[in-house]
């Protein structure tokens, strides 16, 4: 669908309104039924299906009576709301022309009020060339319900954090300015993409340059996976810059080797037809896993240690698993043996102290029990000898032998008591359930019956 804003200028506030409603409607309807957007709009004279009939004529919602009456919002709609916000919030002023289009995005020109030019992407996943989506995005993650304007705004966030933490890590990336809803905001890169490129003063040195950012952003934990010359920006004085981040994965995903061999491999074929690149050597190591001058880089033998990017953007394929295995190595080993002894003593100990004051009566102290007895017999003990001994024996027999018939007697007692639970739900000791709308005789000849028969049983 053509973005033509010339219609921006003509919608009034109440036209934001309304669209706005329907937006939120949105959330938890794939229809949002008209009565719902009237009520969630709230315009104080009323007035909401004549808005809706005005947004209807400009194609900004699309309008669906198959079940019910209601209304949805078109990618023309959504352009609107990110732009006017953008506006808003004074990030740009106008919109030019547009400069590229993809199977996932179109790119516009803005200019802000001081006349800087600036890039506007406008995600539009869900198109005809491309809507295997679920599949090989990871846009939706655990979800299963979804629509394209949703997946389109979690594109857009995705991109722009990936943007703002390369540029902080000083990769050659756009400035990313801004981003709402599925708009991001970022700087017009002053140069051509590699495929419209035919010749290049030093291909061999582009070729370095590119490859190392292949390297680059493994080591930082991250693939980019759409590494080719229609995602690489040089300008006249062949300075390189990548775009088109959404698609990144962690260099733990378990598809990572093969997205990092297949970025290479684009790479290489592309400078060796365009620029007649020879890569014969490379071939020959392409099976060993250093990297040298003039090799082919190998997944394996990068050192993946300089940062942790993936980690940081929760890029694709970093589980939780990686992160306990990086905080176990970041933790000191000793940490967790030194404590295991002292913590198991200590809860035994408090496991024997909760049994010893659970048996207690109420009426007696802990500090009162001893285990052979009072002072006075620890007196006779000291002077009896073996007399002693043999008392201490008996005693603990005959304690033993309380507790033991106290735990029978307790038995005993839960045993009786599912034995009258049983009898009982033999006898139908529970009440008949009956039916609200069973027929009841209601001053019938049964009732007059049972009533005379309950004053015999009296008499």
């Amino acid at each position: 669908m053509k973005l033509n804003v010339d219609v921006l200028r003509y919608l009034s506030k109440e036209d934001f309104r309304v669209l706005t409603a329907v937006e939120m409607g949105m959330r938890n309807h794939e229809i949002v039924p008209s009565e719902l957007v009237d009520r969630i709009a709230s315009l104080k004279h009323g007035g909401t299906y004549k808005v809706l009939k005005n947004l209807l004529k400009h194609k900004l919602v699309h309008h669906d009576s198959s079940k019910y009456d209601g209304f949805r919002l078109t990618y023309l709609g959504y352009d609107f709301l990110a732009i006017k916000t953008m506006v808003n919030r004074g990030v740009f002023a106008s919109v030019g022309r547009q400069i590229g289009v993809g199977k996932e995005s179109d790119i516009f020109e803005v200019a802000t009020e001081d006349g800087t030019i600036l890039a506007m992407k406008l995600h539009r996943l869900g198109r005809v060339s491309f809507r295997a989506v679920k599949s090989k995005r990871d846009y939706l993650r655990h979800r299963r319900s979804y629509n394209w304007l949703y997946l389109s705004r979690l594109a857009a966030l995705k991109e722009f954090a990936f943007m703002k933490a390369l540029e902080e890590h000083g990769f050659p990336v756009p400035n990313a300015i801004d981003c709402n809803r599925h708009c991001v905001i970022m700087s017009l890169i002053q140069g051509y993409p590699l495929v419209q490129v035919k010749e290049l003063q030093n291909p061999e040195t582009v070729f370095d340059r590119i490859i190392g950012l292949v390297i680059q952003l493994a080591e930082h934990g991250l693939i980019h996976c759409d590494f080719n010359e229609f995602n690489i920006m040089i300008d006249d004085h062949e300075k390189v810059t990548m775009i088109d981040f959404p698609q990144m994965v962690s260099v733990s995903h378990r598809n990572a080797q093969m997205y990092f061999d297949r970025d290479v491999e684009c790479i290489f074929k592309f400078f060796g037809k365009r620029f007649n690149l020879s890569f014969e050597e490379d071939a020959d190591n392409s099976d060993s896993g250093d990297v040298e001058d003039g090799s082919r880089p190998s997944f394996s033998s990068i050192n993946k240690a300089d940062g942790f990017l993936d980690k940081e953007l929760a890029a694709s394929g970093f589980t939780r698993k990686d992160q306990a295995d990086m905080d176990k190595f970041i933790e000191e080993d000793s940490a967790g043996g030194a404590v295991s002894d002292d913590e198991d003593d200590s809860t035994d100990l408090d496991e024997a102290i909760v049994r010893d004051t659970d048996a207690l009566p109420l009426s007696e102290e802990p500090e009162q029990i001893h285990e052979g007895g009072g002072p006075e017999e620890v007196e006779n003990r000291e002077s009896t000898g073996a007399s002693g001994s043999n008392e201490l024996e008996a005693q603990n027999e005959s304690d033993e032998s309380e507790a033991q018939d106290r735990n029978d007697a307790e038995l005993v007692k839960c045993l009786n008591k599912q034995r009258r639970r049983a009898i009982s739900a033999a006898h139908g000791g529970h009440k008949p359930f009956t039916s609200r709308n069973s027929y009841k005789d209601k001053g019938g000849r049964s009732s007059h019956n049972s009533k005379i028969q309950k004053q015999m049983c009296n008499w």
